[in-house]
């Protein structure tokens, strides 16, 4: 039975990039042979997420810029290396964009507002704006000291590695793939998630070809008046975009379900609501400095009340997969390495050198296990199937 997936009716023309081009079926077409599906077989797309996470995680750990740029470059060395010519694959450099933005308006609320690290070293001094009595606490301008701004680099170059890990997932892992892979207790919600992950990347392919459109035809793509007349038909090719999404979604019967017992709904809610509360509690345990010891144990039995839970929710989707994407031996190494650095970045948290002293300046070192550590994030880079070439028309020969 072929997949029900709504977002194949609008994304099956960018669906077949991830899954390789077969050879030519028929001589004298004039197509070069390609790589079949069998010599470069799709990654699961949960294995992408689950080790660009495991970056993620590995960037909370720390403050040390060296660590968060080393785990910078880690993600785009692969991104680089391992992502095929989808249109989600083009958002990766909007995310990094995101990132320095995000950085550069940290940078600036330290200057404007203060910071709460006390200094000695005076950067530069602004004119202070007197506030009212009730606003006591915040200032306007003032003397700004070298300690708050290195305070404020280094929170938001954590948040901006946050940010590219992120990127990274989903630059590699395809969104439809992930949906096809999702529980069935989970469809609706992920679909709905789905649909928000590929709003950036088509957003992006949108403004490219339209800014190309313009300068062919001699117009500005830059500057207010560029921004106007191409943020227009973007909007417009937007919401164009959803409507279709909602006549496909209608015709293919999203939302139905089964019916089922009363007493079977009510432990699935249980059993997921406990669960992910369990995950959520020991995943906090596990991060922070303290609780080590029970929050192990607490994850790994709210894992298993979840799963019982969406195993037991999944009775009540209708719905079949068509030839879904198999967890080998690959997928397992490229999961496997994300968690693996979060997972020595917990370990190594007495290492001083995760954190680097802003009172007094002090200059950051790279610790020598961490950064190896990191490095173990490379494993995707070589483990993970290369990306299909794009098959090229041959030339006709001459009569």
């Amino acid at each position: 039975m072929a997949d029900p997936s709504p977002t194949a009716a609008v994304s099956g023309a960018t669906t077949g990039s991830t899954r390789g081009t077969g050879p030519a079926r028929r001589a004298g077409t004039g197509a070069a042979p390609g790589p079949s599906r069998r010599d470069f077989p799709p990654l699961h797309a949960g294995a992408w997420w689950v080790w660009a996470l495991g970056l993620a995680a590995a960037a909370t750990r720390t403050t040390n810029p060296l660590l968060l740029a080393l785990l910078v470059g880690v993600a785009s060395y692969v991104v680089a290396a391992r992502r095929t010519e989808a249109p989600w694959a083009r958002a990766y450099g909007a995310f990094l964009r995101l990132a320095a933005v995000v950085l550069v308006i940290r940078l600036g609320f330290a200057v404007l507002l203060g910071s709460p690290i006390p200094g000695t070293h005076t950067f530069l001094t602004l004119p202070e704006i007197p506030l009212p009595e009730w606003a006591r606490g915040v200032r306007l301008g003032g003397r700004v000291t070298a300690e708050g701004l290195l305070f404020a680099c280094y929170d938001a170059l954590r948040l901006a590695t946050l940010l590219v890990c992120v990127g990274a997932a989903n630059a590699l892992a395809s969104p439809v793939r992930l949906l096809k892979s999702l529980p069935g207790a989970l469809y609706e919600a992920g679909l709905a998630v789905v649909v928000a992950m590929t709003f950036a990347p088509h957003l992006v392919a949108d403004v490219r070809r339209l800014r190309a459109a313009r300068r062919l035809r001699g117009r500005p793509d830059r500057g207010p008046r560029g921004l106007l007349q191409v943020g227009l038909p973007v909007l417009e090719g937007a919401l164009e975009r959803s409507v279709s999404l909602a006549a496909a979604m209608d015709a293919r019967g999203y939302g139905r379900t089964a019916s089922v017992p009363r007493a079977v709904r009510r432990t699935t809610a249980a059993l997921t609501l406990g669960g992910l509360l369990g995950v959520c509690a020991g995943t906090y345990a596990l991060l922070a400095d303290t609780g080590a010891a029970y929050g192990f144990p607490l994850l790994a039995a709210g894992v298993l009340a979840a799963a019982g839970g969406l195993w037991l929710g999944g009775r009540r989707a209708v719905r079949s997969r068509y030839r879904p994407d198999p967890w080998g031996v690959r997928a397992w190494l490229v999961a496997g390495s994300g968690v693996a650095v979060a997972a020595l970045l917990v370990l190594l948290a007495d290492d001083p050198a995760l954190h680097p002293g802003v009172v007094p300046l002090v200059a950051p070192v790279l610790p020598l296990w961490p950064a190896l550590a990191v490095l173990a994030g490379l494993v995707p880079a070589i483990a993970a199937p290369p990306a299909p070439p794009l098959t090229r028309t041959a030339p006709e020969p001459a009569p």
